[in-house]
C-alpha cells in the first residue's frame, strides 16, 4: 500500500464538512435593465407591474423576468404572483423563461418558455396552442410558479392549493417570468420576501418523504444489512461493538458465524490490538499507542518519517495544546514535527497545527477542528487501516463494504445529478443521516 494513501485519507476525513454547492443567487425583484418590454410600467420597488399597452395583438405584451435566474442546486424553486386587477381581459399569465426569450410575448408562447395564463387556465408548452391545465384565475388570487428538479417538472398552485405539473422540456437557466396584456392589469410578485400562500416548505417536506418511501419499500434481505453492519465493526476494530451487536441481532436475525462470512478473516485480522490501539488513540494516549505499534508492528513506525508516526506525532502535538501545555508542545513540535518540514506531503498539516499556537483561542479558529474529539477518531481510522495494510494474505481491503457501496451510490446520485444538467440538490450523505435521525427523534418522543 502506498503510503500516501493514508495522509489522502486523513485529508478527506479531517477538515470540517462543507456544501458542495455554494450558495446560489436568488430572484429578489423584477428585472428593470434587461429586455424590459415596452408595455410594462414596473413599480419604484420594483414587485409590481402593470401593464402600460392597448393589447391590440401578441407582440404588445408587458412581460418581466426577474432579476436573477431560478436557483437550480435544490429539490425545487417557487414563487408568487398576486393579481392586484385582472384589468379587462384578465390575460395574466406566470412562467418561467431563458435568458434568450423574445419580451413581448407571453410565457409559453415562444420556444423554450412555459406559461399558465389566467384568462383560459391553459399551459402553453413552447407554442402558441394550450392545453388543458387547471383554473382560470383572476383579481384577488395568488398564483405560483415553480420547479421540481428532482422529478424535473414545472408546478403550478392557486390560491395555495396545487393545481398540477407538466414535464420541465426545457435546459438551462429559468427565469421567473410574469404577463399583463389588457388594460389596468397588475401583478405583484412575491420571490420570498413575503410568506407563500402555498405551503411550499411542506411541499419539499412531502417530496423528500416520497423519496425516502420509495426507497423503504425496496426489498433487502435481513442478513445482507446485518452482515454490511457486522463487515463495518469488524474492520474499524470496534470488537466490544461488535459483541453487542451480535447479542442484540441474535434474537431477530439468524446467526452466520464468522468463520463462515465472505471475507471475515480478512477483517479480524489483529482485531484485539486494532481495538486497543483505537481505544488508546480514542483517550489521547498517544505514546501508548506508539509503544503498542512498536510492540506489534514496528514495520509501521520503524522509519520516524512514515505516515503513521507522523500522524501520531501530530495527534500528540494536538493533545499538549488540548490541555494548555503550550511550552511543552512547542518542545514537542521542534523535536517531532520539525522533521516533517519541509517535506511536501506533510507541510500543509505541519503549518495548521502549529497554527493552534497562533490563537488566543485556537478551538474557535479555522484550524480549531484539530481539537474536536472527532480528530481523534480520524487519527485512528487511518492507523487502523495501515495495521490492515500489514495484512500479508488482503492489502486491498481498505476500507469497509459499506463503505464501498455508500461510495457507489454517491457515484450513482453525482451521474444522475448530471444527467439533469447539475440541477437538483447535491447528494450528502452527512445530510441525509442527519434527517433520518431527526425523523427517528421526532417518532420517539
Amino acid at each position: 500500500m502506498n503510503n500516501s494513501y493514508f495522509i489522502s485519507k486523513f485529508h478527506h476525513s479531517s477538515k470540517l464538512p462543507t456544501m458542495e454547492d455554494e450558495e446560489e443567487e436568488s430572484p429578489t425583484e423584477l428585472n428593470t435593465i434587461n429586455g424590459l418590454s415596452g408595455f410594462a410600467l414596473i413599480s419604484p420597488d420594483k414587485i409590481s407591474v402593470k401593464y402600460s399597452g392597448v393589447g391590440l395583438h401578441g407582440h404588445d405584451v408587458g412581460v418581466v423576468q426577474a432579476n436573477k435566474a431560478a436557483p437550480c442546486k435544490r429539490l425545487a424553486y417557487y414563487f408568487e404572483m398576486y393579481v392586484k386587477d385582472a384589468g379587462v381581459k384578465g390575460q395574466v399569465a406566470i412562467g418561467f423563461t431563458t435568458d434568450t426569450f423574445r419580451i413581448a410575448r407571453h410565457p409559453g408562447w415562444e420556444l423554450n418558455t412555459c406559461g399558465y395564463h389566467g384568462e383560459d387556465g391553459l399551459i402553453y408548452l413552447g407554442k402558441r396552442q394550450g392545453e388543458p391545465f387547471g383554473p382560470t384565475y383572476s383579481t384577488g388570487d395568488t398564483v405560483g410558479g415553480g420547479i421540481n428538479y428532482d422529478s424535473q417538472e414545472f408546478f403550478f398552485t392557486v390560491n395555495g392549493a396545487l393545481v398540477g405539473t407538466v414535464s420541465k422540456y426545457i435546459k438551462g437557466p429559468l427565469f421567473p417570468t410574469v404577463a399583463v396584456h389588457s388594460q389596468n392589469e397588475e401583478v405583484t410578485v412575491n420571490f420570498g420576501q413575503e410568506k407563500f400562500a402555498f405551503d411550499f416548505k411542506g411541499y419539499e417536506e412531502s417530496e423528500r418523504n416520497k423519496q425516502q418511501i420509495a426507497i423503504e419499500k425496496i426489498s433487502i434481505p435481513p442478513n445482507m444489512s446485518h452482515k454490511l453492519v457486522k463487515d463495518y465493526l469488524l474492520h474499524y476494530g470496534y470488537e466490544e461493538t461488535l459483541h453487542a451487536f451480535d447479542l442484540a441481532t441474535n434474537s431477530t436475525i439468524p446467526p452466520i458465524p464468522i468463520a463462515q462470512e465472505n471475507g471475515a478473516q480478512d477483517t479480524l485480522y489483529a482485531l484485539h490490538e486494532r481495538k486497543i490501539i483505537r481505544q488508546l488513540i480514542g483517550k489521547g494516549e498517544i505514546d501508548a499507542a506508539l509503544a503498542k505499534l512498536r510492540d506489534c508492528y514496528p514495520q509501521l513506525v520503524q522509519n520516524n518519517k512514515s505516515e503513521v508516526c507522523f500522524l501520531l506525532h501530530c495527534q500528540k502535538f494536538i493533545e499538549l495544546v488540548r490541555i494548555g501545555a503550550l511550552e511543552e508542545a512547542v518542545k514537542y513540535g521542534r523535536v517531532e514535527l520539525a522533521k516533517f518540514v519541509g517535506l511536501t506531503a506533510f507541510q500543509d498539516i505541519v503549518e495548521d497545527c502549529f497554527g493552534l499556537l497562533v490563537y488566543e483561542r485556537p478551538q474557535e479558529s479555522n484550524v480549531g477542528y484539530f481539537l474536536d474529539e472527532s480528530q481523534r477518531e480520524v487519527v485512528a481510522d487511518v492507523v487502523n487501516a495501515a495495521i490492515l495494510s500489514t495484512n500479508p494474505n488482503k492489502k486491498d481491503q481498505m476500507q469497509s463494504h459499506l463503505e464501498t457501496l455508500l461510495g457507489q451510490l454517491t457515484g450513482c446520485c453525482m451521474e444522475l445529478r448530471l444527467l439533469n444538467d447539475g440541477q437538483g440538490e447535491a447528494f450528502s450523505l452527512s445530510r441525509l443521516l442527519m434527517n433520518n435521525s431527526c425523523k427517528r427523534t421526532k417518532r420517539t418522543c
